[in-house]
């Protein structure tokens, strides 16, 4: 191969790196696509559902401020009956019966406490007494084969208390930083068809590849009315916790929604 063969294709190369490196910067840079709701004639307040189509004008209302949660909840139910007449084919879970609303939604029960069977060592005990057992399959340093019934017990009432949290928020408007005091459970009961178990998942609204985080925010933005919230953020990882706790052994049901 010539000196002028292997410079042009040198060059080629450097042409492809750089091409890629631009559209790779490009698609960092580009902004996630917004649900565009339509101006009222009237300056009412309009509310899009998650769909990125659906759309409500609350008639008389030009304060998002004076929604109540009553008020929020018949505009969720109406948006969520406009989608059901656009999309007759779609396998939604029913909601549950609906009881006299609360104001303050309360917090689900404990589950009851199985009896736990110590298994190996506590991590509290000596370590030279674990190193003794040369015929037990334990971890040097307690980290997954000593634990007792104490550790267990600690686990459990840490992963309760996040699921517990992530239960409050989402049934909780003021929490999710809701402009019309709308929440999650208003489209979403008890965390049904949100479908973590489908994620990551093409999300025709946003057009890319999203993880559930990712449509929370979105839904955040959107019906909710609020700002999205940082990966890292407590309110945002509890509700993680709560809807995977929800939905831990549903079926898969994968779909636009």
């Amino acid at each position: 191969m010539n000196a002028r063969k292997t410079s042009g294709i040198a060059a080629l190369g450097a042409l492809g790196l750089l091409s890629f490196g631009a559209a790779s910067a490009q698609d960092k840079a580009s902004p996630l696509p917004k649900h565009e709701v339509p101006r009222s004639a009237e300056g009412n307040v309009v509310i899009g559902l998650c769909d990125g189509e659906t759309t409500l004008e609350v008639k008389g209302v030009k304060d998002p401020a004076r929604i109540d949660r009553k008020q929020a909840r018949e505009i969720s139910d109406q948006l969520m009956a406009e989608w059901h007449r656009k999309n007759p084919q779609a396998n939604w879970d029913p909601a549950p019966m609906k009881v006299a609303l609360a104001q303050n939604p309360p917090t689900p029960p404990p589950a009851a406490k199985p009896a736990v069977e110590p298994r190996g060592d506590s991590a509290s005990s000596d370590a030279a007494a674990v190193g003794q057992k040369k015929g037990d399959k334990i971890q040097s340093g307690h980290t997954y084969g000593a634990y007792g019934a104490r550790d267990e017990a600690l686990w459990k009432a840490s992963a309760e208390q996040m699921v517990t949290e992530g239960h409050r928020v989402f049934h909780d408007a003021k929490s999710l930083g809701s402009t019309v005091s709308v929440s999650c459970d208003m489209c979403h009961p008890d965390a049904a068809n949100t479908h973590p178990e489908t994620y990551p998942k093409y999300q025709v609204q946003m057009g890319r590849t999203a993880l559930l985080r990712d449509m929370i925010n979105w839904c955040i933005e959107n019906p909710v009315r609020g700002k999205p919230m940082a990966e890292d953020d407590p309110r945002m990882k509890a509700m993680e916790a709560y809807i995977l706790a929800q939905r831990k052994g549903v079926k898969l049901e994968y779909g636009k929604h």
